[in-house]
């Protein structure tokens, strides 16, 4: 049996880039306005590189996900509270959470995602990373929060 829905759902990630922004996208679509959700990294990077990761806005678009509006945050940009539901996609974020949330009525759970990032080759390799990982985020959301509808 799946859990309640949450109210409010924040995906985190190291950067809020890649890994993250697509889960935001993610169960944007699947849930629509039933959920408030968001998405935010530990620390900013390169100041001049775009909000998303390139790659991640293709493979977005070919499920219909348009992430254009996206700019990248990060905890600290957030108010905690806001949240029911913590996922942390990373390890660090995971550690960040676990220390932001302390003393609240906040879960949290820890989905190990890849980093595509990391994958070299072609750019058709390099696609089909970034594709493993968006198909790997929408199979886990749809077991957490439930099929569209």
């Amino acid at each position: 049996m799946r859990p309640r829905l949450p109210d409010a759902v924040l995906f985190a990630c190291n950067f809020n880039r890649v890994r993250s922004p697509m889960a935001e996208a993610l169960l944007k679509r699947l849930v629509g306005q039933r959920i408030y959700v968001d998405s935010c990294g530990l620390k900013h990077d390169d100041p001049d590189a775009p909000p998303v990761d390139p790659f991640v806005e293709a493979v977005m678009a070919e499920v219909s996900c348009d992430l254009s509006d996206h700019r990248a945050k990060t905890f600290d940009q957030l108010e905690a509270s806001a949240f029911d539901l913590v996922i942390s996609l990373t390890p660090e974020a995971q550690h960040r959470a676990v220390e932001m949330t302390r003393g609240r009525a906040v879960e949290i759970e820890y989905w190990p995602t890849h980093d595509p990032t990391l994958s070299e080759g072609s750019r058709e390799a390099r696609l089909a990373a970034y594709r493993e990982v968006r198909d790997s985020l929408a199979a886990r959301i749809a077991e957490r929060f439930g099929a569209p509808r």
